[in-house]
């Protein structure tokens, strides 16, 4: 921009008037430095422009996969939003390895972002106390872990009480829960809650029917049939999250299980349309995602304003057939 002042003569505030479209500068100023703009062939740097409240205009995403629908729901929203305010986003896939983490955000807190919202999948987050403080940083879906900060999240457990209750209205007491990672919070809040909508009809939970560590389609066969030679097998199961239903669906076709209930944690793409179509709780990530970016836009405009720093959404059942033993079609869903 300086060398564009110099070679028409004005200073980089008119540069930057003339360049933005600012419609009182002069007709003469603005033909000198439009030559010198094209000259030049000067192009800004995004990351270096200010914000009037002088931070730079970008904002990084870190999510476990960018390719779930759950999590690129709420990138989009985040991507809608930060667009109005002429902000660019990175995105960035965090994988299932935890310990990979920290290199992958320091990656992109390096590019001196304005802000940073993240669904981690490591447990121990006490390396961004150096970042933090300058860069406004949200959690989403699932709550920092050493450190304060903001977060908004489902209520995973309450959710996991109205899906193993829904089930259990329905008269089965053999209800098996499977998830992927143990160790992020939102699969031991949703077991935790399934355990209490047990215990509340004086039932315990069998460990045989827990099975945690499925992460793809293969591993969810292996699971189903291992459930299903139980000598007393499940008659219900209770998904944890969308991907976890995603690949467990395929494999109840395959296997045959038209008599086995499911309910997941978590709507998906078609999950109207399977056969049977699935009952699901429904998180709205599109919702998560807004009120994260809000959250930055607010901590950068009033840097010391207060903020409640948890925030727990709430969830709702939708009713679909996959409850109705041998279903083969649902009616229209309802929510509760």
């Amino acid at each position: 921009m300086q060398d564009v002042a110099a070679l028409a003569r004005v200073s980089a505030k008119t540069v930057s008037r003339v360049y933005n479209d600012d419609p009182h500068v002069d007709p003469d100023t603005r033909a000198r430095v439009t030559a010198a703009l094209e000259s030049l062939n000067y192009v800004p740097n995004t990351i270096a422009t200010s914000f009037r409240a002088g931070h730079t205009a970008a904002v990084g995403v870190a999510v476990p996969d960018i390719a779930d629908p759950f999590f690129a729901s709420i990138a989009r929203a985040i991507e809608d939003r930060a667009r109005q305010n002429d902000m660019a986003v990175f995105i960035t896939s965090l994988g299932t390895d935890g310990a990979a983490e920290q290199g992958l955000v320091e990656s992109l807190l390096r590019r001196q972002l304005s802000g940073l919202i993240i669904a981690p999948t490591g447990v121990d987050h006490e390396y961004l106390k150096r970042w933090i403080g300058r860069t406004p940083t949200v959690f989403v879906d699932r709550a920092a872990n050493g450190i304060t900060a903001d977060s908004f999240v489902d209520d995973d457990h309450g959710g996991a009480v109205i899906a193993t209750e829904h089930l259990l209205a329905k008269g089965h007491r053999r209800i098996a829960f499977i998830g992927d990672n143990s160790d992020i919070p939102t699969t031991r809040n949703r077991l935790a809650g399934y355990g209490d909508a047990l215990a509340a009809r004086d039932l315990t939970v069998d460990d045989a029917l827990v099975v945690t560590g499925v992460m793809d389609r293969g591993e969810a066969v292996t699971a189903l049939r291992d459930l299903m030679a139980l000598e007393d097998p499940p008659t219900a199961l209770f998904l944890s999250n969308a991907r976890v239903a995603m690949d467990c669906v395929p494999g109840i076709q395959l296997l045959r299980l038209d008599d086995v209930a499911f309910v997941g944690f978590g709507d998906f793409p078609l999950a109207d349309a399977v056969c049977p179509p699935v009952t699901v709780i429904d998180q709205n990530p599109a919702e998560l995602g807004r009120q994260a970016i809000e959250r930055i836009l607010g901590r950068i405009e009033h840097p010391q304003r207060r903020y409640r720093r948890r925030n727990v959404l709430d969830v709702e059942l939708v009713v679909r057939a996959s409850c109705s033993p041998g279903a083969v079609s649902g009616a229209r869903p309802h929510r509760h």
